[in-house]
């Protein structure tokens, strides 16, 4: 009975996804191609630069940007946090240990509210007179998740020292710091993501210098360099979604 009731919860996740296509799909698609249009027109057609009042098109460009890159991912990130604490709650439920201990079934609950404390603090570190804002919201991210780390310790108290989950025809035993350790691949392996993301996409860093010299060269130089620069970018994603998933299992 309580895990149907736990699958009713995970039909919220579902909705938080709805809302996420219609922002980030439905609503980016049409605002992209005006942002796309204004910009191809106004800065690389007449060399105008972002956001000048001689192009007609800077608000269009602007509502794309907000529609699509603000709104959309907002919704999309949302309906992801969404879905993986409903999904965590599901399989906790299956434990009899959790569900008989006070409050330890609310864990997963605990974990996002611990993050959203985190990620609150280091919101004050965007007052650091720091001129490159990429090195701003690097120190942030680290920050973050160092803090997170930190405070998590203190939250894994409400679990019981030992229980089991029933997960995939198997029984799984579990304490603690299993479960502290299975947090910490999955916050850890999203710091070194994000960091190699921003080593593949930022004009600080090899990778992108070098495709904006293959660009001076012909279009197909320019093809060739960043479609093996999106297969390279890949390697470090998967090697830690891969270890994150072995090891949490």
């Amino acid at each position: 009975m309580i895990r149907e009731l736990f699958e009713y919860v995970s039909g919220y996740g579902l909705g938080g996804s709805t809302v996420a296509l219609f922002g980030r799909v439905g609503g980016g698609i049409y605002t992209k191609a005006a942002d796309v249009g204004a910009d191809l027109a106004g800065k690389v057609g007449e060399k105008l630069p972002e956001d000048s009042p001689l192009n007609p098109g800077t608000i269009a460009d602007n509502v794309g940007d907000n529609v699509g890159d603000i709104a959309g991912m907002g919704a999309d990130l949302f309906g992801s946090l969404a879905e993986s604490t409903c999904a965590a709650l599901v399989v906790s439920c299956s434990s009899h240990e959790l569900l008989t201990t006070s409050d330890a079934i609310y864990f997963p609950m605990l974990v996002t509210a611990v993050g959203i404390a985190a990620s609150f603090i280091t919101t004050f570190l965007g007052y650091l007179k720091i001129e490159s804002v990429e090195t701003k919201l690097k120190l942030q991210l680290i920050v973050s998740t160092v803090l997170m780390s930190a405070m998590l310790i203190a939250v894994i108290g409400v679990l019981p020292t030992e229980f089991y989950i029933h997960f995939a025809d198997g029984t799984y035993k579990c304490t603690q710091w299993k479960a502290y350790g299975c947090i910490m691949l999955g916050l850890w392996s999203g710091l070194l993501i994000g960091l190699a993301t921003e080593y593949y996409t930022s004009h600080s860093y090899e990778p992108v210098r070098e495709l904006a010299r293959a660009c001076t060269f012909d279009a197909a130089t320019n093809v060739i360099k960043g479609l093996a620069l999106g297969y390279m970018s890949t390697i470090i994603p998967i090697i830690c979604l891969a270890i994150t998933i072995l090891f949490a299992f």
